[in-house]
C-alpha cells in the first residue's frame, strides 16, 4: 500500500526560475506524486498580479543546486519508517540533462493559490533512484515569496 509523505518549503523569496521541488526515489522502492501546491504572500494587488509557467518534469540525471533539503514528514504518525526519497527545494540551478520529458505543464495566477491533487490515473510514478522536478519556468518580474508542499506515497 505505501507510506505517505510530505515536503515543504515556506516563506522563500524567489527572483529567478527554479526547481520548487526536486525529489529523488529510493534506490529499491518507488515514489509517487499524490499533489502539490505553491502559494505566495507579497504579490496581493492588481497593478502585482503575474502569471507563471509551472512545469512537472523527469527525466533528469543531474542534480539542482542553490536550495534547501526539507525532511519529509509523515502523514500518519504512528508511521516511523524515515521516507526513502530525498527532497531539494528551491534550487536556483534546475537539475539537467538526460531524457527529459514534461508531464504536465499549468499556468500560475500568483493572486490565488496552486493546489493540484492528481486522481490515481494521473499520478506520476518516480522509478527506483529517479528523479522529478517541479519547476518554476518563468522569472518572476520582482521578488515573490513563495511557500509550497508536495504529497508522496513511498512503495517498497
Amino acid at each position: 500500500m505505501g507510506k505517505i509523505y510530505t515536503v515543504q518549503f515556506n516563506g522563500v523569496a524567489a527572483t529567478v526560475q527554479q526547481d520548487l521541488f526536486e525529489i529523488v526515489a529510493h534506490a529499491a522502492r518507488v515514489a509517487v506524486l499524490l499533489g502539490f501546491g505553491i502559494s505566495q504572500s507579497t504579490e496581493v494587488g492588481d497593478a502585482a498580479e503575474e502569471g507563471l509557467s509551472i512545469l512537472l518534469k523527469s527525466g533528469q540525471t543531474t542534480s539542482g543546486s542553490g536550495g534547501s533539503t526539507p525532511t519529509p514528514v509523515a502523514t500518519d504518525p504512528s508511521n516511523t519508517i524515515a521516507a526513502g526519497f530525498t527532497c531539494e527545494a528551491n534550487n536556483t540551478t534546475k537539475a539537467s540533462t538526460g531524457t527529459i520529458v514534461t508531464h504536465y505543464a499549468f499556468n500560475w495566477n500568483v493572486r490565488a493559490p496552486l493546489d493540484i491533487i492528481l486522481p490515481e490515473e494521473h499520478q506520476i510514478a518516480i522509478p527506483a533512484s529517479r528523479r522529478l522536478t517541479l519547476e518554476l519556468a518563468t522569472t518572476p518580474a520582482d521578488s515573490i515569496t513563495l511557500s509550497g508542499y508536495a504529497v508522496l506515497k513511498e512503495i517498497g
